[in-house]
């Protein structure tokens, strides 16, 4: 048991670690986008406990990120956002039973997957250089996104200057198993986000008993999930399968080798597929799994499942309890903090490239890379799959 379920400090720590990614999209889905705060983080919470208890290693949980950025970007419904979500679910769940996800995996080769884990981590790195400048799209949004605007006018100023003082903390801590780095930088950033005034909406009158409500809103429309399909889901697929099956899984048996022997590509697929189901019915955010997200926990100190249970019975809890008042506490965190623990769970990514010494395949590593940073990680994936190919006749040379 105690192989599988830990609880220490650097299992709360790695826990942690990827709430950079997590958090922004899933405030502003429900700022923006209008989604129930109650069922999105009890669905959140509740993917990363069963999924840790099933699987017995750490497992990411991740906002699919297509869906939310252009979710958020145009404003999309309820109704539209709600109908990818359970269109995913029944793509994803076809997908890993029908053993369709083992012929995509056939034809993407190990260099396609570094491309992608390459990809994602400097994404995610440059997602926290933004959030510590306060230049990110999720701050442009609001104009009180940081909520340090009741000390300051200069609030970009702020950001710069906790950015660098937890990244150097993140450094100094980085591997100390005393005081482990996520946890100190996460609680830290509470701290300070209470005393330069962002906690001016906490009580203790906010403290109830809530249970998420089935199908909070309106059944989506024929016209809903058309304009979902084309819009969000077909854009969205290429990526879940590239960055949240093929290289999490192959990360996850980096990482915990033999321990992950549940952790297959069918296996990620009816997952995020029971999931976005699940969120569907409570009126959540469609979810799934990633390497970007794995390598933030494991950077931070996750080894085990039990930094599952602990982050998963944590956003339970607080759902519970708080019902629609949850971003109250969410919002003691400063965005700089949040950044800080992107950039470093993105460079943990990007490190992995560093088995490949064939030139033919850093070509396709870098040719994704540009095509992530000009266009987005689908059309690399679906390109890298092809020049992969290509690269391997004898007539083509780089």
């Amino acid at each position: 048991m105690s192989e599988r379920f830990r609880f220490n400090r650097l299992e709360i720590s790695g826990s942690l670690g990827d709430l950079g990614t997590l958090l922004p999209i899933a405030i502003a889905m429900i700022l923006v986008n209008g989604l129930n705060p109650l069922g999105l983080f009890f669905s959140i919470g509740l993917f990363y406990i069963f999924s840790g208890l099933y699987f017995g290693v750490t497992v990411p949980v991740q906002p699919m990120k297509v869906i939310g950025a252009y979710a958020i970007a145009t404003s999309m419904s309820v109704s539209e956002v709600y109908a990818s979500g359970l269109l995913l679910g029944i793509i994803l769940l076809f997908i890993g039973l029908t053993h369709m996800i083992d012929l995509i995996r056939d034809y993407t080769s190990r260099a396609v997957v570094r491309g992608v884990q390459v990809s994602i981590g400097t994404l995610l790195a440059i997602s926290g250089f933004k959030f510590i400048l306060g230049i990110s799209k999720f701050q442009t949004l609001q104009t009180e996104t940081d909520y340090l605007l009741t000390i300051s006018n200069s609030p970009d100023i702020i950001g710069i200057a906790i950015g660098i003082v937890f990244g150097v903390i993140t450094l100094l801590l980085l591997n100390n198993k005393k005081f482990p780095a996520g946890m100190v930088v996460v609680i830290g950033g509470i701290i300070m986000g209470i005393f330069l005034g962002r906690g001016s909406g906490v009580g203790i009158n906010i403290i109830g008993f809530h249970l998420p409500e089935f199908l909070p809103f309106d059944f989506p429309k024929g016209v809903d999930f058309n304009f979902a399909l084309i819009a969000l889901v077909l854009p969205q697929i290429p990526m879940t399968i590239g960055n949240a099956v093929l290289s999490y899984t192959d990360l996850s048996k980096q990482y915990f080798g033999g321990k992950s022997s549940r952790v297959t590509n069918r296996a990620a697929c009816i997952s995020m597929g029971l999931a976005n189901l699940f969120s569907f019915l409570v009126g959540g955010m469609p979810l799934c799994h990633g390497s970007g997200g794995l390598a933030a926990h494991y950077r931070f100190g996750a080894r085990t499942a039990g930094s599952n249970i602990f982050i998963g019975a944590v956003f339970v809890i607080m759902a519970i309890i708080l019902g629609e008042h949850i971003l109250s506490i969410i919002h003691l965190l400063p965005m700089a903090v949040l950044g800080v623990l992107l950039v470093f769970s993105g460079l943990q990514l990007a490190v992995m490239v560093k088995d490949l010494d064939n030139r033919k395949d850093l070509f396709v590593v870098m040719l994704m890379l540009a095509l992530t940073l000009t266009t987005n990680l689908a059309v690399a994936f679906i390109a890298g799959i092809f020049i992969a190919r290509l690269l391997k006749w004898k007539w083509f040379s780089v």
